[in-house]
């Protein structure tokens, strides 16, 4: 019964502050807000007003957050963002995935994972996150990628479909 509350406040969240413009202020309250329900935020959570942010009990966000427009993220599973990282527009962070049941995926048992997103990373626009997913720290996704696998090489740049390492990262 408290999963269908929390499903039900973070619907609610995103209702009534949808038509809110996107400014630092109204972002940081959206953020606010959805952290009463989740394992963990930290402050400066920003969530713009068309992203969906579901099944919030599995959510840990670090500290200076930033979630862009029509950005999908679902912790059935468990999903934890570090400090500073930010999701560029139309990304789908999910740790659950659906299993095949008598020849149909329609109804076979959900299967839970965990994504892992490291400190001051970026997930590029239109990229995928899926379990078993993490991205280093300070490394980047790269656009229209998906990411189902663990990398440990901080500070580089990661794409395709699959991920794959692509090179190390300079600082500017």
């Amino acid at each position: 019964m408290q999963h269908k509350f929390i499903l039900l406040y973070a619907w609610f969240v995103r209702t009534m502050l949808f038509f809110l413009p996107d400014i630092p202020a109204v972002m940081r309250f959206r953020g606010w807000l959805y952290g009463f329900a989740m394992k963990n935020r930290g402050v400066d959570f920003q969530v713009t007003h068309d992203a969906i942010i579901k099944d919030l009990w599995g959510i840990s966000v670090g500290k200076h957050v930033f979630v862009g427009n029509g950005t999908v993220m679902m912790g059935s599973g468990s999903i934890e963002i570090e400090d500073e990282v930010q999701f560029a527009p139309h990304c789908i962070i999910i740790s659950g995935n659906h299993t095949l049941k008598d020849g149909s995926f329609r109804y076979g048992k959900g299967d839970l994972g965990h994504i892992h997103i490291g400190r001051g990373a970026w997930v590029a626009g239109n990229s995928t996150v899926q379990r078993g997913g993490s991205l280093p720290a300070g490394s980047v996704l790269s656009a229209n990628s998906f990411l189902n696998k663990e990398f440990d090489e901080p500070f580089s740049l990661y794409g395709g479909v699959p991920a794959k390492f692509i090179k190390k990262l300079d600082e500017c």
